[in-house]
């Protein structure tokens, strides 16, 4: 294998970097949640825009700015992202009502959009070699991995010595630093691809979208059959309908639908979807929990999530080592079971439990959660030609942050009502939904995609089918 350079050691952190600030807004803002609750006097569907808000012009926007990526350059574009991420989550530390707060969750949202694809294709150009790269993007995941999963820890250090505003505020020097390392280390952009874009699809995912995040939220407080919530979901099927019909006649579609004729991709794609939607939707769910029901701090809620905080980073770079391996078929199957098993072992919980029955199972669904996201980063990648590199990395993560955005609103929907009883009633249904959508997840992925075989190579490794 040959050897690392320093200017693709400095690339993977620049890149690590733009992925780190994504996922800690991603995390680090749920243990702020009765804090924002309180200080701006809203309900849960009010704390569900902080987080949706965010997300879902992240998902929107990803087909687009990896497309963009592979016409302007994802170096150029990669600075593009982290600038704007910077200069608006100062925005939202500065934020003084809720209306504000959500406005400037949108502004990264594009920020974080531009960022996760291109830090991908960044990557794939640095890193030719196969083998070289799997452990890079195990890397990128493991340090994305950590930010995840300590966002809770530090956001609740931040919050209750801080202030709120400090978790946003964290991200100014953590931007300065990226922006440095790409322009001092990352190389320059070729010519790219000079395709077109795809701005009528793109209308169209915004508004189906859009309108679903809307009535899916809306429905905990107007309730599903209010003329507005069904309204918003019937305006979401019509505007998914005419994205799929833009895609499938236009030149330069923002999704190639070819792409999800490949199995491997389709499958990596809707594995994402059922991991970010149980994986998100269950940490907005325990926040609520620690905060709302058994009382505990922003600083106590973050040290709750910390099982999760040791063994992500461990797992995530197995995953980078084992998926040359064992193949990313059994890898993604066995995440899916662990995180099913660890979700399934949680439905005893109760409000007066000691908390050291929470601990094993969080722990065993964070490893489930850690094994799958190198594993199908890489499938993904390898699935596709390098010149489509930032369209398939694109819709790998629209398709995750999509996942997680309807987690956040199907599952806040079932804790709505915070009185102890009814939110338990709703946090065990929620336990279930999501250890069966999990283990869905694992029966399509050992049908779905094909175990890797040894192939004949020049170098002796193991080559992908």
């Amino acid at each position: 294998m040959p050897t690392t350079t320093n200017a693709q050691r400095a690339t993977l952190l620049a890149a690590a970097l733009g992925f780190v600030v994504v996922l800690l807004d991603v995390s680090v803002v749920n243990v702020a949640l009765d804090t924002l609750r309180q200080g701006f006097a809203t309900d849960v569907a009010g704390l569900q825009w902080v987080i949706n808000a965010y997300t879902l012009v992240f998902a929107a926007l990803l087909l687009t700015s990896g497309a963009i990526g592979d016409r302007l350059g994802a170096r150029r574009v990669f600075l593009m992202g982290l600038a704007l991420f910077t200069l608006t989550s100062v925005a939202c530390g500065a934020a003084g009502s809720l209306a504000m707060l959500v406005m400037a969750r949108l502004g990264q949202g594009i920020g974080a959009a531009l960022l996760v694809p291109n830090s991908l294709s960044m990557l794939q150009r640095a890193f030719p070699d196969r083998e070289q790269r799997s452990r890079a993007v195990g890397w990128w995941g493991a340090i994305g991995g950590i930010s995840l999963a300590a966002g809770p820890v530090l956001g609740g250090l931040l919050v209750t010595h801080f202030g709120w505003r400090s978790i946003f505020l964290i991200n100014l020097p953590l931007g300065l630093i990226g922006l440095y390392l790409t322009l001092r280390h990352v190389a320059a952009d070729g010519s790219g691809h000079h395709r077109g874009l795809d701005w009528p699809g793109q209308g169209a995912a915004i508004l189906a979208l859009a309108a679903l995040t809307a009535s899916v939220t809306e429905a905990s407080r107007l309730g599903w059959g209010h003329a507005w919530v069904q309204a918003g979901l019937w305006l979401a099927l019509a505007s998914a309908a005419a994205f799929i019909r833009i895609e499938s006649r236009s030149a330069a579609p923002m999704l190639p639908l070819a792409l999800l004729r490949i199995p491997a991709f389709r499958v990596a794609s809707l594995a994402g979807v059922i991991v970010n939607f149980a994986y998100y939707g269950q940490i907005f769910v325990f926040s609520l929990f620690f905060q709302l029901q058994q009382g505990l701090s922003p600083q106590q809620t973050g040290l709750a999530f910390l099982p999760m905080t040791a063994v992500l980073m461990a797992v995530n770079v197995l995953a980078g080592r084992l998926i040359t391996r064992m193949g990313a078929r059994y890898l993604m199957v066995l995440g899916l079971l662990l995180a099913a098993l660890g979700y399934l072992m949680l439905l005893p919980v109760r409000i007066d439990g000691p908390y050291w029955q929470l601990a094993p199972p969080m722990l065993l669904a964070a490893s489930g959660i850690a094994l799958m996201v190198p594993t199908m980063t890489n499938v993904t990648l390898s699935a596709v030609d390098g010149s489509r590199a930032g369209i398939a990395s694109g819709v790998l993560n629209s398709a995750r942050q999509v996942g997680g955005m309807l987690g956040v609103a199907g599952f806040g929907y079932l804790v709505h009502d915070t009185a102890p009883q009814a939110f338990m009633r709703g946090m065990h249904l929620s336990l279930g939904f999501a250890a069966a959508l999990l283990l869905v997840g694992a029966v399509m992925c050992w049908s779905g995609i094909r175990a890797e075989r040894p192939a004949a190579g020049k170098d002796g490794r193991q080559g992908a089918t």
